[in-house]
């Protein structure tokens, strides 16, 4: 079994440069669980849970993995409301003080500016992954203090930037652009996706649509079977993925197109995983560790 060696792999310790996406609702420990015992890292979305809840979640998961995990803390512009009401300043802070205190050291942060949040991360020692849609936001966090930038092309699902541009674009001139480690997300769903992203200039890959149709996912098998029959190639199905409004979207990304079974989410990280180091040895690549790594 070929080693991955990455500039994330060497900050989250896995065995694989894969950062599970943080999916609002869907985000939960058992998921996430699943997904750090396959050798990502799986994220648990905080905000699924109240305070005392998510304390118990995080002391959960730690029963269901060995395995290095993180959170994720979804930040909501100014005026917006989270499902269950308003979340202050305070609260955000409170989340991490509880994950800090449970061992908790990877923080992933999406949606808004989150500086004082990282700020109070990397103070205590543990690493801020700002997710961005925009190069321009990715600058901003970088300058801000991430660790490093999710950076998510147009062909993702979940909420929307009109002016995002595509994964192979962001990759190319985030590499050129930015110092910190750059994870690729965006409709990538296979092996070649996953080496693709990696060859651009990414030092691990975030799987976001790619494993919701998996048996651990929390969505139902109804509409795991609905997504499944996707074809990516209709007029409706483009128009309602690259809507271009600041908005979400109704369908799963381009990556869906690439999954036809729901497969447990190991098989289907083993698989990747495996199909990439076949492709590496189809192209002449001899060596037993893959390294993005140059000094």
């Amino acid at each position: 079994m070929m080693i991955w060696n990455t500039k994330i792999t060497r900050i989250t310790k896995t065995k694989y440069p894969l950062v599970m996406a943080a999916f609002a609702g869907f985000g939960k420990t058992e998921f996430a669980a699943a997904f750090s015992n396959a050798g990502g890292l799986g994220i648990i979305t905080s905000l699924n849970y109240k305070l005392d809840d998510f304390k118990l979640e995080l002391k959960k998961m730690k029963e269901l993995t060995n395995n290095p995990f993180g959170i994720n803390l979804t930040m909501l512009p100014p005026g917006v409301r989270f499902i269950s009401g308003s979340i202050t300043k305070e609260d955000y802070l409170k989340y991490i003080e509880v994950a800090l205190n449970e061992g908790v050291n990877i923080f992933t942060t999406s949606a808004y500016q989150a500086t004082y949040l990282g700020e109070k991360i990397k103070e205590f020692g543990g690493h801020w992954f700002h997710k961005c849609a925009l190069l321009r936001h990715a600058i901003s966090a970088e300058k801000a203090g991430a660790d490093a930038i999710t950076l998510i092309g147009m062909e993702a699902a979940g909420f929307k930037n009109p002016y995002q541009h595509t994964t192979l674009v962001n990759l190319t001139m985030a590499n050129k652009l930015l110092k910190v480690p750059i994870i690729a997300a965006g409709g990538i769903g296979d092996a070649r996706g996953f080496l693709g992203a990696l060859t651009m200039g990414a030092e691990a890959v975030c799987f976001g649509t790619a494993i919701l149709t998996t048996q651990e996912s929390p969505i139902s098998t109804e509409v795991k079977k609905k997504w499944l029959e996707t074809d990516i190639f209709t007029e409706e199905y483009h128009q309602r993925l690259y809507h271009r409004e600041l908005k979400g979207t109704s369908v799963p990304s381009a990556a869906i197109g690439l999954q036809k079974d729901i497969i447990p989410l190991k098989t289907f990280i083993e698989n990747t995983m495996n199909d990439a180091e076949g492709i590496l040895k189809s192209l002449g690549f001899s060596k037993n560790e893959f390294s993005t790594i140059t000094n």
